[in-house]
C-alpha cells in the first residue's frame, strides 16, 4: 500500500511539472502567434472579404471622371456595359 502511494505521489509530481512546462510552451507560442503583424494582417484580410462577403449594400465603381476633383460612382449592376 505505501509503494502504491509513492508511486501515486511521484507521478503526480512528475506529471504537475511536466504539465506545467507544457502548458509555458503552448501559452508561448500562442502569444508569438497572435501578435504576429503576418497574423495581424490575415485576420484583418479575411474580416474585410467576409464584410463584403455579407454587405447588403451595391458596391460602387467608379466612372467617367467629371473633372480631375470629381469622379461619379455607380452601382456595380447598373454598369453599361
Amino acid at each position: 500500500m505505501l509503494r502504491l502511494i509513492i508511486g501515486i505521489a511521484a507521478g503526480y509530481v512528475l506529471g504537475a511539472k511536466a504539465g506545467r512546462v507544457r502548458y509555458e510552451q503552448i501559452s508561448k507560442t500562442t502569444r508569438a502567434i497572435t501578435e504576429s503583424p503576418v497574423t495581424r494582417k490575415l485576420v484583418q484580410v479575411g474580416r474585410q472579404k467576409l464584410s463584403d462577403k455579407l454587405s447588403t449594400q451595391p458596391k460602387l465603381e467608379p466612372m467617367e471622371p467629371i473633372d480631375e476633383h470629381t469622379t461619379i460612382l455607380v452601382p456595380h449592376d447598373q454598369l453599361r456595359g
